[in-house]
């Protein structure tokens, strides 16, 4: 009896470490490429449906994709209602695990033929490096999957002469509750729905337990699976919360909704034994089954869903830090995202303040704003120094280059903000008062691009300005002092009137250099979009100019 338990629960620690290596194999080959697929594909529910399933049937972990999307959505790459489809694609594309376990484990047995795969895998991680080294990883998993399958399936045998079917739960209502709660247990216990379906199988294939007992596993282990996001939802943001609370609900309605479709596939299973012979495959079927008919019961309510959500768990903390999430620091380009966003937030805000004072619009936002984005700029910098640092080489380390330049200048231009003196002196001035008008306009636009998750700032047209400023403040200075030496102007109106002049020079500067560098965080964002948009036809996004020193 202790070799047999030995055996099983060494074939479920192989299959499990083998998914482990290639799960982290795939996603560490995938690294910086995830945003540009969320960038491209999940823009309505049927791609990110699609992206979902896609994504969870190439890593074959559905709780990667789950907790990956919790990431994207707390940085704010992903809105919370695709990321509902995405996790329901998730779902659907974890089945994929039956099938393979089905067509390839039980019924070929090629644990030995994975081995030297399972060595060049090795070689590669030892020896290689960078992608080399993260495919060889991959590789070694994929084989070391089909070894834990053999020992496992080997193991259920030896398992099937002390426990028999019958000595389990039966098809009562009562009974197939409790085998979905065994299902749930064992995907809680492994960390993995696959571990929990491969394992089952190995069971129904050594007879060890019946088709329906199977079926009844299977469904709670497509609940089990939710306990992954729940876990990583805790302590994280609200849109993560959201999103977990969601995932959680969506599969145990699918698994309501499988229970009760049981019975009835049972009885096809019953009337059709000659089509139905291969019950690993039929339990592969079902699996894939009642996951596709949750879709195409609950996809059409995904918006309702979202709604009644955001309803019940609302946002809360400081309103331009929500997004930094500390559990986002462990992925250091979501971390950086959550900062870009937060960012933008504020300086859409600070633009819309600025353009309303250079009209001294009687409804002008206060200057608790102003304070509120220093107090928030301070938050920003302590997320930031938590984040790992990046590959002196890769496009990370460029953009996190920006990120600190794009604070830099959001502290400068909150700095200048206070400068109530050298505002009240360029909008009584007659040839300062147009500047500050078109300042204004151009504030308004920026403000409204830059609110936007992937749109391009109007780079070009600040750079324009502040350059046309500092023009008109080379060729006025002198024109002012000669005017002052003559005695047409007082010595402290030209003083006064050469500081607003700067003033408004470093005000445009500043606006330009934010707006710049906040682009240059999402330069990949924004092609992937391009291309979006060059694949339906549309026109894409004007191209960003190449970083500026």
């Amino acid at each position: 009896m202790l070799t047999v338990l030995s055996s099983v629960l060494g074939g479920i620690g192989l299959f499990l470490l083998g998914m482990i290596l290639l799960t982290d194999g795939l996603k560490a080959l995938a690294g910086d490429a995830l945003r540009g697929i969320l960038a491209r594909f999940t823009r309505n529910r049927f791609t990110a449906l699609a992206t979902g399933a896609g994504v969870t049937a190439l890593v074959q972990s559905s709780s990667a994709t789950t907790v990956a999307t919790i990431g994207f959505v707390s940085a704010g790459l992903l809105s919370f209602q695709n990321a509902i489809s995405v996790n329901i694609g998730a779902a659907l594309g974890t089945t994929s695990t039956g099938w393979i376990v089905s067509l390839l484990g039980l019924k070929l047995s090629i644990g030995k033929i994975m081995l030297p795969v399972i060595g060049l895998g090795a070689l590669a991680k030892l020896l290689g490096k960078g992608k080399l080294a993260q495919t060889g990883m991959a590789l070694a998993g994929f084989g070391v999957i089909f070894v834990g399958i053999d020992v496992l399936q080997s193991g259920m045998k030896d398992l099937s002469e002390t426990f028999h079917p019958e000595r389990f739960p039966q098809p009562t209502v009562f009974g197939r509750l409790v085998l979905g709660l065994v299902g749930i247990g064992m995907t809680v216990i492994m960390q993995s729905s696959s571990a929990a379906v491969a394992t089952t199988l190995a069971a129904l294939a050594g007879g060890t337990i019946n088709l329906e007992q199977a079926a009844s596993i299977v469904i709670g282990a497509n609940v089990g699976t939710t306990i992954t996001a729940g876990i990583a939802s805790l302590g994280a943001t609200t849109p993560a919360r959201r999103t977990a609370v969601a995932h959680i609900a969506y599969n145990t309605a699918t698994a309501v909704v499988a229970f009760l479709v049981l019975p009835l596939y049972m009885m096809l299973v019953g009337e059709f034994p000659a089509v139905f012979s291969d019950h690993a495959l039929t339990i592969a079927a079902f699996h894939s089954g009642f996951n596709l008919l949750g879709v195409i019961l609950f996809l059409p309510f995904v918006g309702t869903l979202a709604k009644i959500t955001e309803h019940i768990f609302k946002m809360k903390g400081p309103r331009l830090t929500r997004e930094l999430d500390a559990s986002l620091l462990a992925v250091p380009p979501l971390a950086i995202e959550a900062v870009r966003r937060s960012l933008k937030v504020g300086c859409s805000e600070l633009f819309e303040y600025l353009a309303a004072h250079l009209r001294n619009e009687k409804n002008a936002p206060g200057d608790e704003l102003v304070e509120e984005l220093d107090v928030a700029l301070d938050e920003i910098r302590r997320f930031l120094a938590k984040v790992p640092p990046p590959d002196v080489q890769g496009y990370e380390f460029h953009r996190q280059i920006s990120t600190m330049h794009a604070i830099d200048h959001l502290e400068r231009l909150t700095a200048e903000a206070r400068e109530k003196g050298r505002l009240d002196i360029a909008r009584r001035d007659k040839t300062l008062h147009g500047t500050c008008v078109d300042l204004a306009a151009m504030l308004d636009l920026l403000a409204t691009q830059v609110r936007e998750p992937l749109v391009e700032p109007d780079v070009e047209r600040a750079q324009a300005f502040s350059q046309r400023l500092a023009d008109e403040r080379r060729t006025a200075r002198p024109a002012i002092l000669e005017a002052t030496a003559a005695r047409r102007i007082d010595p402290d109106q030209a003083l006064a009137e050469l500081a607003a002049q700067r003033w408004l020079d470093r005000l445009a500067y500043h606006v330009w250099r934010a707006s710049h560098h906040l682009r240059e965080m999402t330069r990949k964002e924004l092609a992937a979009q391009a291309h979006t948009a060059a694949d339906a036809g549309a026109p894409p996004p004007p191209a960003a100019p190449p970083a500026a020193a």
